[in-house]
């Protein structure tokens, strides 16, 4: 398969072989049927990558092939989101006729959202000149769009800004819609769609628990502001600087008063809770943290942090590596049981899958 062709007539008979496949990782555990939750066959990730190739006038994206290292032309990508897809080729006849934009220009990203703001970084190998930023503004105009269209130069130590770094994304969740800042080089859910029924399926959950939730790992605020009206208090804490202003702005936006990001990793939640120490400036002796949420990196939680999440009543489990998410269960099912177990598609016509576990503590 080559990078960036999607199937769409195949795509149910693909999944169902993926969910089968990485199902079998769990057979030694008692689990419920996996729930799973299907993306759109194409037009379906919201960010993208692409090298920038330079054959003589020609100038075209390109992608590698992960296991041959094959270059390959991308003139339509239809993997990507429509407002990116439909832009890509417009933004490459553009930059054809303006040599300082096209000169040395190494790398393009895109960004975008359901709501069709779009942001583009152009990123090249020697320093991005004086000029740069008049000559993009031109382009701007050039390729108007119906919503924001924003531009970033980069270069090594160094980033121009047009107007914004960021797009604000839209996401209806619950019958509720709410509003996502989410800055260019930081993390975001690539799968738009996708994340809706994610956050969907922890808020359905979330209605039949009660109490304070703590959250690892939050970002910037994707599922603590979902999860807000079912919880009492949100303690959310995350390391990433830019994530972190993310989710306070994000947490204004939405009008929420009941969230609370600290600047703490994992392991330092670990150590403060096990010898009963505050969280920062919060005092737990007010709070009723007996639900815990955590979508950790590829590597899962690490032993420290099982052994926390492990004293938790209810654990909301969002994992990007079903194997490591199968390791981590050998040692939460033994005080544990799965109530329920989901698989998400962020990743169509790949190995990946998301997967997402809630687990109870048993009352024998």
């Amino acid at each position: 398969m080559q990078p960036g062709q999607v199937f769409p007539a195949q795509y149910a008979q693909l999944l169902a072989e993926k969910a089968q496949q990485v199902g079998q990782l769990f057979s030694s555990f008692s689990m419920p049927p996996a729930q799973i939750f299907p993306s759109p066959a194409e037009h379906y990730r919201c960010r993208a990558e692409f090298r920038v190739w330079h054959d003589g006038d020609d100038l075209y994206h390109i992608m590698f092939d992960p296991e041959t290292k094959t270059r390959h032309r991308i003139d339509y990508f239809p993997v990507a989101i429509k407002t990116i897809a439909d832009f890509m080729p417009r933004l490459i006849n553009a930059l054809k006729r303006r040599p300082l934009l096209r000169n040395r220009l190494y790398q393009i990203d895109y960004l975008s959202g359901l709501n069709g703001e779009l942001l583009v970084s152009l990123i090249y190998k020697k320093p991005v000149p004086a000029e740069w930023a008049d000559e993009v503004r031109h382009l701007k105009a050039e390729l108007t769009t119906d919503h924001p269209l924003d531009f970033i130069g980069r270069a090594r130590k160094q980033k121009i800004l047009v107007d914004r770094d960021f797009i604000t994304e839209q996401l209806q969740v619950d019958n509720r819609q709410l509003s996502y800042q989410q800055v260019e080089n930081s993390f975001s859910q690539p799968n738009a769609t996708v994340n809706q029924q994610m956050l969907g399926w922890a808020c359905n959950i979330a209605r039949q628990l009660q109490g304070d939730l703590l959250e690892l790992y939050c970002g910037n605020g994707n599922f603590s502001l979902a999860l807000a009206p079912y919880f009492r208090q949100v303690v959310a804490t995350e390391l990433s600087k830019v994530s972190i202003k993310s989710a306070e702005l994000n947490i204004k936006q939405n009008q929420i008063d009941n969230v609370q990001v600290l600047a703490m990793s994992a392991e330092d939640v670990s150590a403060a809770l096990a010898q009963g120490n505050a969280l920062k400036h919060i005092d737990l002796n007010g709070l009723a943290l007996n639900t815990i949420l955590v979508d950790p990196p590829r590597a899962g939680l690490d032993p420290a942090t099982v052994q926390l999440v492990s004293r938790f009543d209810d654990i909301l489990y969002i994992s990007c590596n079903p194997a490591t998410l199968a390791d981590n269960l050998q040692t939460l099912t033994q005080t544990h049981e799965v109530r329920q177990f989901a698989f998400f598609d962020q990743f169509p016509y790949t190995h990946h899958m998301e997967s997402g576990v809630w687990l109870r503590r048993k009352t024998d």
